[in-house]
C-alpha cells in the first residue's frame, strides 16, 4: 500500500468523523456549547479545543514533511466549535490538494522531527507515517471522542468509524441485545 492511500483517505476519514462528533457535541450542549472547549478528562491534559487543533495540525505537518516542504506555523486554537469545524474543513481541503506523487516518494527519504520540548527523531518517511503520524492523528481523534463521552454527549463506536457504513454488507446486523 502506497503511503498516500495509507494517509489521505485515513485522515480525511477520521476527520469526518471528528467533525460529526462535534456536531452531535453542539446539539447536546445547545446554547452552551462554548463550554465543551475547556473540557478535559483530566486536569493536566490538553481541553478539547486543543485536541481538535492537534488532530488538524498532526494532517498538516504530516503532509508538508512528506512533500519535502516547510512546516507551517501551529494552527490556532478555535473558541468555538463552528470555528473548530471552519478548521476541519480546512484541513481537509490540504489533504484533497496533497501530491500523490511527492507523499509516495517520501517512503525511503529522510524525516526530520522535532517537537517543541527540543527531543528530536529521524526516520524515514514510512516510519514517520507508521510510527508518528498516524498514531499521533488517531490519539487526538480519539481522545476528543473520550472527552464528549466523559461529558455526557449520546455518542457511540458507530460515530466514531461512520466511514465503515461504506462496507456495511446489507442483512449483517448484530443480534438484539434485548
Amino acid at each position: 500500500m502506497s503511503l498516500y492511500t495509507l494517509t489521505i483517505p485515513t485522515f480525511t476519514q477520521m476527520l469526518g468523523s471528528l467533525s460529526g462528533l462535534l456536531e452531535k457535541a453542539e446539539t447536546h450542549a445547545g446554547d452552551g456549547a462554548g463550554d465543551l472547549l475547556s473540557e478535559r478528562l483530566a486536569p493536566d491534559m490538553f481541553p478539547l479545543a486543543d485536541q481538535v487543533r492537534f488532530s488538524c495540525i498532526q494532517v498538516v505537518e504530516a503532509l508538508a514533511r512528506l512533500q519535502g516542504q516547510d512546516v507551517p506555523p501551529m494552527l490556532a486554537r478555535q473558541e468555538t466549535v463552528a470555528a473548530m469545524q471552519s478548521q476541519i474543513a480546512e484541513t481537509r481541503a490540504v489533504l484533497r490538494a496533497a501530491s500523490a506523487e511527492a507523499i509516495d516518494a517520501a517512503a525511503e527519504r529522510v524525516v526530520d522531527l522535532r517537537l517543541p520540548n527540543g527531543m528530536a527523531f529521524r526516520m524515514s518517511g514510512a516510519e514517520f507515517v507508521r510510527d508518528w503520524a498516524l498514531p499521533q492523528f488517531y490519539f487526538h481523534v480519539v481522545t476528543a471522542y473520550a472527552i464528549l463521552r466523559h461529558i455526557g454527549v449520546d455518542l457511540g463506536k458507530a460515530d466514531y468509524v461512520r466511514h465503515m457504513a461504506a462496507y456495511h454488507l446489507p442483512g449483517a446486523m448484530p443480534p438484539s441485545a434485548g
